[in-house]
């Protein structure tokens, strides 16, 4: 089992930043890929960006150039840094990891409201 906390979420206004955090316990050994996800209100929840253990990455078109994540896998840490950001990345975002099983896990989620 793992288990994922998130922390750094709140309001900021248009053109600001944020940065989210995650930290993996339990089982970490067993996590290949971490990543966010975010669900805006009446939306499905979409992936923002993932990265292997390897350290391979990706992101979602919309927040490319203005979304990086990282990763310290020997302290089990995901980073999501969020510049530019828009009142559409307003959502919950969720933190993810899945293991070599492909089994997901997912955090409680940290919201994110992009307003003036």
């Amino acid at each position: 089992q793992v288990q994922l906390e998130e922390s750094g979420g709140g309001l900021v206004q248009p053109g600001g930043s944020l940065r989210l955090s995650c930290t993996a316990s339990g089982s970490r050994l067993a996590i290949n890929s971490m990543g966010w996800y975010r669900q805006a209100p009446g939306k499905q929840r979409e992936l923002v960006a993932t990265i292997t253990r390897a350290g391979r990455i990706n992101y979602v078109d919309s927040v490319k150039g203005r979304f990086t994540i990282s990763r310290d896998v020997a302290k089990s840490t995901l980073t999501l840094q969020m510049n530019s950001l828009k009142s559409e990345d307003t959502a919950v975002y969720y933190c993810n990891a899945q293991s070599w099983s492909a089994t997901n896990y997912w955090g409680q989620g940290t919201q994110v409201i992009v307003s003036s």
